[in-house]
């Protein structure tokens, strides 16, 4: 399976006999799967089935499942007329119980009571009407996958590119890190020098206290483990399916090794500092690719 995106949008419409059925799904970012099924009441029935089927289906996302049922002119909407008694008769109760004074009913709040208003007096809709909802709404979600495959395969691209970014970076400072210890050597002499104003050291002892102060600071091991994340990264895009998660993971790791780096940089001069300037541009790289895997399912 292709990498997903989780923001998706789809409509299909469908005739059911005379009546027509429109399925709209959209879709934003969410942590787990959040389904909202907007159901007109004759098709309650078949929200189980909906729901099994999405779920079969989607991961990730705060999904919006909105199905409308538009009747043919000789089977509209009609009052419910028992539903419609029964809440006058408990209106009145409930007046005469709690001593109020005699109000009118609001007879827009009672018409938006659910089963106030069914069509053609049916309480559920007819086996035509409930299997055109259920195609539609597997056309709609074939659909819609299809749009959150196409947003994906565009963030992926990105990603991709931002990693090869990120490579280069890596590969500037492996170059400079390879003259940075000589560098650093003579740059502790110097201060030991100052320190010792003069005062004759050990060579020996000199060596061992740079060879652990270089040690310290070298950042080999940081730039190797972010070039094996990026390939990890690749790997993940390329593989497809619910990548979302673990790439979160894989880049707080890249982002700790990028931070490492950067606190490894003091005392090596100008060429600290350029180390600093590439491992704050890779930071920056690691944080755009994390906002858009933020976006992946």
């Amino acid at each position: 399976m292709s990498v997903r995106s989780m923001t998706g949008f789809a409509t299909v419409r469908k005739a059911a006999g005379p009546d027509e059925i429109a399925i709209s799904l959209k879709s934003v970012n969410h942590r787990g799967l959040d389904l909202h099924f907007h159901l007109p009441p004759e098709l309650d029935g078949i929200e189980p089935e909906l729901r099994a089927l999405f779920k079969g289906s989607v991961a990730r996302g705060h999904v919006q499942i909105q199905v409308n049922l538009t009747r043919a002119a000789g089977n509209a909407a009609g009052l419910n007329r028992t539903l419609l008694n029964e809440y006058a008769a408990a209106f009145r109760e409930a007046q005469a119980l709690l001593g109020l004074p005699n109000q009118e009913i609001d007879l827009n709040e009672a018409l938006r009571m659910p089963g106030m208003l069914q069509a053609g007096g049916d309480a559920e809709a007819s086996e035509e009407v409930a299997t055109a909802a259920l195609t539609g709404a597997r056309e709609a979600l074939a659909a819609f996958n299809q749009c959150r495959e196409t947003e994906g395969a565009a963030t992926a691209k990105e990603m991709r590119e931002r990693t090869a970014a990120l490579l280069g970076l890596v590969g500037r400072m492996e170059e400079i890190r390879t003259g940075a210890a000589p560098a650093f050597l003579k740059r502790l002499r110097e201060r030991m020098d100052e320190l010792l104003n003069g005062t004759a050291v050990d060579p020996q002892r000199l060596a061992q206290e740079a060879a652990l102060a270089a040690d310290r600071s070298d950042i080999a091991e940081e730039l190797l483990r972010l070039k094996t994340h990026a390939a990890q990264l690749d790997a993940m895009l390329a593989t497809g399916g619910e990548v979302g998660k673990r790439l979160d993971f894989l880049l707080q790791e890249m982002n700790r090794e990028a931070n490492t780096t950067l606190s490894k940089t003091g005392g090596l001069g100008d060429l600290g500092l350029t180390i600093t300037e590439l491992a704050l541009a890779a930071k920056s790289e690691i944080d755009k690719i994390r906002e858009q895997a933020l976006n992946l399912e």
